[in-house]
Parts: structure tokens; C-alpha cells; sequence
């Protein structure tokens, strides 16, 4: 159940985010949802790694939980702070770097539809990080592309995955 709560706010996240990037939200407001996702995100990290009955595989599920985590929670710091966005360009590329043997070794394990799904969200994941890394580190022009990717793996890797996962739809 934590995997599907999760999921539905990484999708609530991840649409709003492509919606102030194509200018629908303003800078200030979608703080909001950055600090709720990163905090909730945050929390569940925090029970994953350190929680009681804590073991290596609940650890990792921490650790890359994080990663969403600070992005999240840096967007909406920037968006109060007035940087440009080139720090957290930077850690994009290493998240989307990290993303890349998550998704090989997910897929590579797969014995589901639900893994095969996993495995590709996080490839998926991996080239939204990279486009991140692009528009704020390298200042690219690819903000469109970026904001409507954003939007389409928010319904697909988040929103709707973590709905059916809350309704039990899907195990």
C-alpha cells in the first residue's frame, strides 16, 4: 500500500509539474505540491530504510525513494529562493545515471507484467531526469518536451498505477 500512495502522488506531482512548466501553475503555488510529494516521499523513504523489520531490499527501496524525494523538495525550494535551477540540473543527471541499472536490473528480474511495468517506469524515469538535467543544467531548449513528458508519465507511471494499486485492482 505504501507503493501505491506513493505512486499517486508522484503522478499528482510529476502533471502539475508540466503544467507550470508550460505556464498553467505559478512559480510560487506549485510549491505546494513539491513539498507535500517530497515529504510524503520523504517519510516513506524513512520508514522503508529505518523502520522496524528494515532488511537490504527495503533499504534500497529507500534509498531510490529519495531520489524523487530531494527532487521534489529542491524544485520547491528553488521556486522560493530564486535560484536558476543548475543545481538540481546536476543532480538530475546523476539520478537519471542512477536510474538506468535500477531499470536494467528490474527488467533484467522480471517475472511479472507489474515488474516489466516497474522496470520501464524506471526507464522512463531515467529520461525525464535526463531532460531535467538538459533544460536546468545545460539550459537546452527542450521545456515543451520536458513539461509534456512530465505529464504523460505522471498518469502513466504514477497516478494510474497507484490508484489501481490503492484499490487493489492490482497486487
Amino acid at each position: 500500500m505504501l507503493l501505491g500512495l506513493t505512486l499517486l502522488y508522484v503522478g499528482a506531482v510529476l502533471i502539475l509539474n508540466g503544467l507550470w512548466m508550460l505556464g498553467r501553475i505559478g512559480d510560487r503555488e506549485i510549491s505546494v505540491i513539491n513539498l507535500f510529494a517530497g515529504g510524503l516521499t520523504l517519510l516513506v523513504a524513512l520508514k522503508l530504510a529505518f523502520g522496524e523489520g528494515a532488511d537490504a531490499a527495503s533499504i534500497k527501496a529507500g534509498a531510490l525513494s529519495l531520489l524523487f524525494s530531494f527532487t521534489y523538495l529542491w524544485v520547491a525550494l528553488n521556486r522560493h529562493n530564486g535560484s536558476d535551477g543548475r543545481g538540481l540540473g546536476w543532480f538530475s543527471l546523476f539520478v537519471a545515471i542512477t536510474a538506468v541499472p535500477v531499470a536494467a536490473e528490474t527488467l533484467y528480474l522480471a517475472r511479472s507484467a507489474w515488474d516489466w511495468w516497474f522496470g520501464l517506469s524506471w526507464l522512463a524515469w531515467a529520461l525525464l531526469w535526463l531532460l531535467f538535467f538538459l533544460r536546468l543544467a545545460l539550459q537546452k531548449p527542450v521545456a515543451r518536451l520536458t513539461a509534456c513528458m512530465a505529464i504523460g508519465q505522471g498518469v502513466l507511471t504514477g497516478w494510474l498505477p497507484g490508484y489501481l494499486l490503492l484499490t487493489g485492482a492490482i497486487r
